[in-house]
């Protein structure tokens, strides 16, 4: 990648984290499908009861069946747990007896994970033949799309993720991807994608 597509890259990047920014601070998206406890203490001393130091992701009800069982035993347990499901609650936790919660750090890797995604995306970009301001910007886009349906949909098919939650997400990935696609277009108008790669 040359400077002219890496220079696009850098400020998509930055676009899309501006843009995070604002649908997590300044929009509702960032709180959309996210709900909190009505007795957070009661719950608390619950889970600090029950789950101690044990940090990690709770799948309930649980479908495990043990580490040697058969294949009738897996789907036996799995039918039981889905007919517990059928009749009570159902879900995930993530769990964090203590968690230090540095926001500066978690700030800087929400910024570098954006600028790699404007980076790759911008790469696969210049590797392409498409000239046109719009067919840079659609193909950027459709990676945003790709990206957003790549986890979103599978955790709300099969691990009840909220729907508005779904949307919202997606719309901002989906858009973040935009601001790259656009700001690329410009950077990289009137160029070719050999001379925009070469």
């Amino acid at each position: 990648m040359r400077t002219r597509a890496f220079f696009a890259a850098i400020l998509g990047g930055i676009a899309m984290f501006i843009w995070s920014f604002i649908a997590h601070d300044l929009l509702p998206l960032g709180e959309t499908g996210i709900r909190e406890f009505k007795n957070e203490a009661s719950m608390l001393d619950v889970l600090k009861t029950n789950l101690g130091d044990a940090s990690g992701l709770y799948h309930f009800p649980g479908h495990k069946a043990g580490p040697n069982a058969t294949r009738q035993e897996k789907s036996d347990a799995m039918k039981r747990a889905m007919e517990k499901a059928a009749s009570g609650p159902s879900g995930m936790l993530i769990y964090h007896p203590t968690r230090e919660f540095t926001f500066g750090k978690l700030l800087g890797i929400e910024f570098a994970t954006e600028l790699l995604e404007a980076i790759l995306v911008v790469f696969l970009l210049t590797q392409t033949r498409i000239e046109s301001f719009g067919g840079r910007v659609g193909f950027v886009l459709t990676a945003g799309i790709l990206a957003a349906i790549t986890t979103n949909i599978p955790y709300w098919n099969w691990y009840g993720f909220p729907s508005s939650y779904t949307v919202a997400y997606m719309s901002i990935e989906i858009i973040g991807f935009l601001c790259v696609g656009l700001i690329a277009a410009l950077v990289l108008r009137n160029r070719s994608p050999a001379s925009a790669t070469s």
